[in-house]
Order: structure tokens, then C-alpha cells, then sequence
């Protein structure tokens, strides 16, 4: 199970009544993502979309998908989630690789901190 927010809900929502059924090929697919042929969305695919939506966003920065898997683990654990439960949503095999966003969250922590508490 993958946490999301009701604007990500609204927007699957729109997606799954107004333009799945449109863009497949198969009406008794399982497929949830399609592109504009009706086929599974790829990789690139997905890539090419965040591309198109960072620019239109005025982002510069490279933006790519495992920037957003980077920000979503990033966010929880800012957030309060729990080590073991973004490793499950990761897919991380060892707790060791999720470990790396406790430590960015612990220098968050730090920075907050700083910037309400500066040294005179």
C-alpha cells in the first residue's frame, strides 16, 4: 500500500473515467497506465511526461523519476514515517539503503533548528 494525498486521488480519478478508457486498446486490460497507443506506459515513457511537466513548471533543474521516488521517500520520513515501512514501498532488500533518508531527515532537522535558532 502507497500512501497518497486527495488531490492524487482526484487526479487518478479523472485519469481512470475520462481518458483510460479512451487510450486502451483493450477494454479488459489491467494495464492502469497507457499511453496515447492504448500500450503499457514505459520507463521512458514516464520519464518523458516528468520532463514535459518540469518544464511547464519553469523547473531547470534535471528532474527525472527517481528524482520524485528520492522526494517521496524523503517526504515521509520528513514527515514521521517509519524506516521500515518506506523500505517496504521502496523495495529495498536491506534497511541499510533506506537508512540514507534518516540521515538527510536528521540533517533537515539541523537546518530547521539553525534557522530558528541562530548563534550571535
Amino acid at each position: 500500500m502507497i500512501p497518497f494525498g486527495v488531490q492524487a486521488k482526484e487526479a487518478l480519478m479523472t485519469y481512470l473515467d475520462r481518458a483510460r478508457g479512451i487510450m486502451l486498446a483493450d477494454v479488459n486490460s489491467d494495464i492502469l497506465f497507457v499511453n496515447c497507443s492504448g500500450q503499457p506506459m514505459s520507463r521512458q515513457g514516464f520519464w518523458k511526461l516528468i520532463k514535459s511537466y518540469a518544464k511547464k513548471a519553469g523547473i531547470t533543474a534535471d528532474i527525472t523519476p527517481h528524482t520524485l521516488r528520492h522526494s517521496f521517500a524523503a517526504h515521509l520520513v520528513e514527515n514521521g514515517a517509519d524506516l521500515k515501512s518506506v523500505q517496504e514501498m521502496l523495495g529495498h532488500s536491506d534497511i541499510s539503503t533506506t537508512q540514507i533518508y534518516a540521515h538527510m531527515n536528521h540533517n533537515h532537522i539541523r537546518e530547521v533548528y539553525a534557522k530558528a535558532h541562530p548563534r550571535r
